[in-house]
């Protein structure tokens, strides 16, 4: 560390009034008290606390902002622009994206970019332009990032599109509209989709891009025209248009004959030109720039323009947090409670975000610099200075998975510095390069500055989030030394996703040899193996004056690095082979670098031992292309017909344009009252006592409902089982963390937060459960064991040539539907209500606010306009939150409003079950399966909730699709203290196949033969019976599924070149599997297949259609309009749906089990064929020449009823267990065939999807495109279930670690199949179905399938450990799902994962329910 003490500050020109006799009366013993008076000592500064910002193109002037709100909460509650979605509060997800827009006065530019609302603060857009969804365009008038949203059918449940589309329109407008694919991808990498599949967004995102293939015949080109398309000769731009002249001739630097621009699909869409885009503010090009300050008691803000401003505030304020991006703060904040009162916003200070290359020295960058800036800087100088310049690639490949792009848009390398995260993606790296880090600091009493400056290598980080940094000073410049002569550095991290998460190690590895190859210095920098960033001191010190060529180089390191990290089984954060693997493996890589790389001056006398250990693809990543997806895009059914063609989302356009509206959109009643759970902090305890004193002490606070509000203790209790039921409000005892205790009311959601977080509760603690092994151990069971048989399995066992056992395991699954939990209900005359809520079930909704506050059913209503996703979380969870609301808003007489913050819900609403199922099978010579027996344990959390019908559908699907003649299936559910597992997409199936295909695939381990042997053997015949005697008839099509897959993915040839690969390559590995799917569609109990509608026709001719369904976004609105257009014979456009209500559709089913369409859309049909009956006689009266409207207004003045209900109920089915000849469980079966192709990297754990065909039976699909995008979202809804969505609870507290996108990780767009294919099984009429237009239900099956990536991940595994000399591959291993990057790596059986062991000693960090 070096200091140098200076002078008196000089003033900046902003500065020049500064009194300095004033400072002279100020000690540091007069720190200032009262946080909203700026203190005198700053008084020479002209704040302000007046905002001035364009919003879409108009002036905004805010005075004395509220200082606790993010921009988030200005856009929403103060502009009432509501189209931008609040989902995680963390800058996880995206769903808040929002374009900046600021005038560079230097350059003369103006700069768009992408950033995260809902973590910046308001501050951070003064002097800017903000542009909101609700600012580039609109459903009458869409831009055209919105239309092609829209008509690819990237929208679904719509939450998370309008920040997709702020993001790519970010994009556009900074590259005044010529884009690649690469950017298009790297715009999207802080944005996640729940509900597509992510596929179709980038197809219509890619049509932008001019080296896309995607659809577009005419596309924009960059100026160079240096791009090389993938077709070469063949490229459309050297083809001849109408003139005779090939398209590279032609105008490169406009998109021309627009005419010819269309969806897949054949709709048209509109050119991008930037030049209709919306115009920066000229005012904001002369706005002086000014200091601001403002805020209340709670929290206050200042805002420096210049450096010397920052130094004199951090000055006086010594304890301020200093804010730039804001990604730590605001999780802080938000997650902690973190208590921040005066805030410096320093991302607006010129001086700090400058950089300067010195040639022969190395880059010097402003503390303050973006990290999106710090990225193309260094990418650009790596390219430029070659070997030099390898330091800068280093951080530049960093920075690239750098969270997403919003974040590193904001963030700076400073903030990264100062937090000091033991898991930064940066600090290695700096670590590494040896960087200089400058600090200066001002002494108020003598205005001298101190300047500091430290080598970040230099032991600079010193414990958990500590360094030796002054807390007063601040990072003003950072210095990256270019990389010397035969000097070495790589960097690396491997995390559970490959986009935008945090690292599980991190690291920068720098070696500097001399010229024959001796190590003389190095730095060893990790992240995620101690409480810092650390260096790795005895392999620094072994592998000094060693030469890279000596075989016991490796090893040596190895064994210190062992030294260096001797992880036990406990360490937080868990993994702890896995770490000290990445850490060795780590090594090997920069190893294997040097032996490659390095040009010693005796060339002759290394090169041969320097061949002899060089793996050749030791340091190469796993491909990753552009992913591509291709569908059927014609449809089998008549033409001139509505039915099967490909309309898109009917919502599509006004979830685009953020005109869509969810219930946190529903503006603020008056009197309206916010509502916050109190929930338990313990796993099980008595609860001793609640105080609220406190809490009733914040200001705006009304009061709080508990169980003492309930009218009775039958009131209390919420469930669809006699037994296993669930309390709205804790009685006396907690059972797991989260659950409620109260519900405090408040003005606002800040003010009821706060004081939910002072109620005291005193807990007395009990034994506690968190995992399933744990339950069946203690035999904690509830009474409802389900249970079916067929034939003697005890003789069979006894007959059969091979019987195996084992288990299988899979995790839990959380649902992340983009819009949290939340309700609102609106107390009416006569004890009336109007619920609100985010309901899948709103009959549920309806029955259970009536049951709590004892009125009649009647006099409530729920209404659901839409869902921005459920995928089952929200079938019955809501009631818990909607139920307690209405109790409140009955007591206060008030609405009451309840919006679940991201962590709130994942810990309190449930998940997908986890399943651990014992089996024993028996299988005979000619691979034909005789016999099995399997008990499924469930976890079904503290409650039963829907835990029956999980079970009930996990044991009918544990055999997929194979037929066994002697068969005893048992499932249990068991109690422990988590929050009540509840309904996900496949309601228990993905669990039970999961186990089929795990006994498959055990026995090919077994008997060395190709599991699709197996399968191709055992699957069922026409005239056989399932294990639960439901008979196989014509319906089933899995045979001829996958004779069509594999032929059309060129099954075979994938195989050969899978085979061919993997001989050619030691470290990276491909796999292959192929895996079928049978769904069976129909609730398991029987009374809730019904469904029922009401349409009215109009004097106009519109129609208003009601049914039972819920919009979720999977069309279903879009399909019921299109039945009834079809059956009424009107045009589309005439037929709306405005929402669900009880009040319409009363007695309605949860939308849910996939069957929505079957149930509701033949009650649409049976409401049509009424209408067309009365009808009837007027058209004939009319003759064929009347217009529909003509037909409507006769009928109306002829009295004729224009208004019908319609019902339906299921037939044919009704299975009850133990009846011995059971009516059938389900009333068809959706079936499909799935074939992935996986490659990993051995050495890490890291892996991609080459590519995944899927072929499904849809019968006649309703909506073709619906249809395939619904296909495509579970699928990759099941990726992330069998790879990285794992749910981890604390072991010693048995709280839920994984509660937003921070620790829980679903797919991303870079997880895609870089191939995407989907088809329809073709060449069947379907005339058995007996199903609305002879379709199926699509929702749920295809998720499963989703596993072939699991399995072909296993595929890879095994080869992988045959190569490393164990020839039976992966038998033995255990069948465990999540297969995460962690079980990847720690399944090999290499030398590296050998040396990294470390013994299961001790209990381990989390625990898996």
């Amino acid at each position: 560390m070096t200091t140098t003490v200076y002078g008196k500050l000089t003033p900046s020109s902003s500065d020049s009034s500064m009194d300095h006799q004033k400072s002279k009366l100020w000690t540091m013993d007069t720190t200032p008290q009262d946080i909203t008076v700026v203190h005198p000592y700053l008084s020479h500064i002209a704040f302000s606390n007046t905002l001035k910002f364009y919003l879409n193109g108009r002036l905004m002037v805010v005075k004395n902002p509220n200082p606790e709100g993010t921009l988030l909460d200005f856009i929403r509650t103060q502009a009432n622009l509501t189209g931008t979605k609040l989902c995680c509060s963390e800058g996880g997800c995206g769903a808040c994206t929002v374009t900046v827009a600021e005038f560079d006065q230097e350059k003369s530019t103006i700069r768009y970019q992408a950033v995260n609302s809902c973590i910046v603060p308001l501050i951070s857009v003064d002097g800017k332009h903000l542009i909101t969804v609700e600012g580039i365009g609109s459903t009458n008038d869409p831009h055209p990032v919105q239309e092609r949203m829209a008509k690819f059918h990237g929208s679904q449940c719509g939450f998370c599109t309008p920040g997709i589309i702020m993001s790519m329109y970010a994009l556009l407008r900074s590259k005044n509209g010529t884009v690649s694919m690469e950017e298009v991808s790297e715009a999207l990498d802080g944005n996640l989709c729940r509900c597509t599949g992510l596929i179709p967004i980038l197809d219509g995102l890619n049509s932008f891009a001019y080296d896309s293939e995607h659809y577009n015949k005419i596309k924009q080109y960059p100026k160079d025209a240096s791009f090389v398309c993938s077709k070469g000769a063949d490229c459309c731009r050297n083809k001849a248009n109408k003139d005779g002249e090939t398209e590279s001739n032609s105008n490169p630097d406009m998109e021309i004959d627009m005419t010819e621009l269309f969806s897949p699909d054949g709709l048209s869409l509109k050119s991008y030109d930037p030049k209709r885009d919306l115009a920066f503010p000229q005012r904001l090009q002369q706005m002086p720039v000014q200091p601001k300050f403002y805020g209340n008691e709670y929290k206050v803000w200042f805002k420096p323009t210049t450096k010397a401003q920052l130094l004199q505030v951090k000055a006086i304020y010594p304890k301020s947090k200093i804010v730039a991006g804001a990604s730590e703060v605001q999780v802080e904040v938000k997650m902690k409670a973190a208590d921040y009162k005066v805030n410096i916003f320093a991302n607006d200070i010129k001086e700090l975000k400058g950089w300067e290359y010195q040639d022969g020295f190395g880059l010097t960058v402003g503390g303050n610099i973006s990290l999106s800036d710090l990225e193309h800087v260094c990418g650009n100088l790596s390219k430029k200075l070659g070997s030099r310049g390898m330091v800068y690639g280093c951080i530049n490949k960093q920075l690239k998975y750098f969270a997403g792009r919003q974040i590193r848009n904001a963030g700076t390398p400073a903030g990264n510095i100062f937090t000091a995260s033991p898991i930064a993606d940066l600090n290695p790296v700096l670590v590494g390069a040896r960087s200089i880090v400058t600090t200066e600091k001002l002494d108020a009493c003598s205005d001298k500055i101190t300047v500091e400056s430290f080598d970040l290598s230099d032991n600079f980080f010193t414990g958990y989030r500590q360094h030796k940094l002054d807390p007063e000073s601040v990072i003003t410049k950072i210095f990256i030394p270019e990389t010397k002569d035969n000097e070495y550095i790589s960097s690396f991290k491997q995390s559970k996703r490959k986009d935008d998460d945090i690292a599980i190690v991190s690291a920068c590895l720098r070696v500097q040899l001399d010229d024959l190859g001796n190590v003389v210095d190095s730095t060893l920098a990790y992240g995620g193996m101690a409480p810092m960033t650390t260096t790795s001191k005895n392999t620094e010190s072994f592998i000094q004056g060693k030469s890279i060529f000596e075989e016991s180089f490796l090893q040596g390191a190895i064994e210190a690095l062992d030294k260096d990290y001797p992880l036990p089984y406990s360490v937080p954060g868990g993994m702890a082979t896995y770490r000290r693997t990445l850490t060795f493996s780590f090594f090997f890589k920069l190893w294997q670098t040097m032996l490659r790389e390095f040009q010693p001056t005796d060339l002759d006398a290394l090169m041969k031992p320097a061949s002899s250990l060089c793996d050749v693809d030791s340091n190469q990543e796993v491909t990753r292309n552009f992913p591509r997806g291709t569908r059927d895009l014609t449809t089998p059914f008549e033409e001139g017909s509505i039915v099967g063609k490909p309309v898109p989302h009917l919502s599509g356009l006004k979830q685009a344009s953020g005109e869509a509206v969810y219930v946190d959109d529903i503006p603020p009643h008056h009197n309206e009252l916010f509502a916050v759970n109190i929930t338990s902090a313990r796993p099980h305890a008595k609860i001793l006592s609640v105080n609220y004193d406190e809490a009733l002490e914040v200001e705006g606070v009304m009061g709080y409902v508990d169980i003492n509000d309930v009218p009775s203790k039958h009131a209390n209790l919420y469930g669809p089982l006699p037994f296993g039921k669930q309390p709205f409000f804790a009685d006396g005892e907690v059972f797991y963390v989260g659950q409620t205790i109260a519900v405090i009311l408040a003005r606002d959601r800040e003010r009821a937060a706060e004081a939910a977080r002072k109620v005291k509760v005193e807990y007395e603690d009990l034994p506690n459960i968190i995992s399933v092994e744990d339950g069946v151990e203690q035999k904690s069971f509830f009474p409802d064991s389900r249970k079916y048989e067929k034939g003697d399995t005890k003789a069979a066992f006894e007959e059969s040539d091979y019987v195996f056992e084992g288990q299988v395991r899979m995790g839990a699954q959380e649902h992340f539907y983009f819009e949290p939990q939340g309700c609102l209900v609106v107390p009416e005359e006569d004890g009336e209500m109007k619920v609100y809520s985010s309901s899948q079930n709103p009959t549920e909704t309806q029955e259970y606010a009536a049951h709590i506050t004892g009125v009649p059913i009647n006099r409530i209503v729920a209404r659901v306009k839409r869902l921005g996703g459920g995928f089952g979380g929200k079938e019955l969870s809501p009631v818990s939150y909607s139920s307690v609301c209405a109790l409140a808003a009955k007591k206060f007489k008030s609405p009451v409003r309840m919006i679940l913050s991201r962590g709130e819900d994942m810990m309190t609403s449930g998940q997908r079950h986890p399943f651990l199922m014992k089996y024993k099978i028996g299988v005979n010579k000619d691979y034909k399966f005789t016999a099995v027996e399997a008990t499924l344990y469930a976890n079904a959390g503290w409650s039963m909730d829907l835990t029956r019908g999980v079970v009930d559908r996990a044991v009918f699907h544990s055999l997929n699709c194979y037929f066994i003649p002697n068969v005893v299936i048992e499932g249990i559910p068991v109690m422990t203290n988590t929050a009540s597992n509840t309904a996900f997409r496949g309601f228990g199936a993905p669990q039970g196949m999961f186990l089929a295909e795990s006994m498959v695939t055990r026995v090919s381990e077994e008997l060395r033969v190709n599991p699709d042997v197996i399968r191709d053997l055992n699957y069922f015949k026409v005239g056989q019976t399932t294990g639960y005697k439901q008979p196989i008839d014509e319906d089933f099509t899995v045979p001829e599924l996958v004779l069509q897959n594999k032929k059309e993915a060129k099954f075979d040839q994938l195989v050969e070149e899978v085979k061919e690969f993997n001989s050619k390559s030691k470290w990276i590995k491909r796999g292959i599997s192929h895996i079928p799917t049978m769904f069976g569609v129909s609730f398991g109990v029987l009374f809730l297949n019904q469904g029922g509608a009401l349409l009215h026709i109009y004097q106009d001719g519109s129609v208003l259609v009601s049914h039972g369904g819920v919009e979720i976004g999977q069309g279903l609105n879009t399909k019921m309009t299109m039945i009834a257009a079809k059956e009424l014979g009107v045009p589309l456009d005439k037929c709306f749906i405005s929402e669900t209500s009880t009040q319409s559709v009363p007695n309605t089913s949860a939308t849910a089990a996939s069957a929505a369409s079957d149930l509701n859309g033949m009650a649409v049909k049976n409401a049509c064929d009424k209408l067309n009956e009365r009808l009837s006689p007027v058209k004939e009266k009319l003759g064929d020449s009347a217009t529909w409207e003509d037909i409507i207004r006769t009928a109306y003045l002829d009295r004729i009823s224009l208004s019908a209900t319609g019902f339906y109920k299921t037939p044919k089915i009704g299975y009850v267990f133990g009846d011995p000849n059971p009516k059938p469980a389900f009333f068809y079966y959706t079936q499909g065939s799935a074939i992935s192709v996986v490659e990993v990297d051995t050495l890490t754990g890291d892996w991609s999807c080459l590519s995944s065909h899927i072929k499904m039976d849809l019968g006649r699909p309703i909506n073709h495109a619906i249809d395939t995008y619904q296909i495509t979202g579970a699928y990759m809804q099941g990726v992330g279930l069998c790879t990285m969505e794992q749910s981890l609870w604390l072991r010693n507290n048995g709280r839920l670690f994984t509660t937003g996108p921070g620790a829980y990780k679903v797919p991303g767009f870079r997880d895609l199949p870089q191939k995407f294919h989907v088809s329809i099984l073709k060449d069947r009429e379907f005339k058995h179905l007996d199903t609305i237009w002879r379709s199926k239900g699509i929702g749920e099956p295809p998720l499963f399938l989703g596993f072939s990536v699991h399995f072909a991940l296993r595929d890879a595994i095994a080869t992988a450990r045959r190569s490393q000399g164990i020839e039976e591959g992966c038998n033995g291993l255990p069948f465990r799902s999540p297969l995460t990057t962690e079980r990847i790596r720690t399944m090999m059986a290499d030398p590296i994962l050998l040396a990294a062991q470390v013994p299961a000693e001790g209990n381990e960090w989390f625990i898996e329910a």
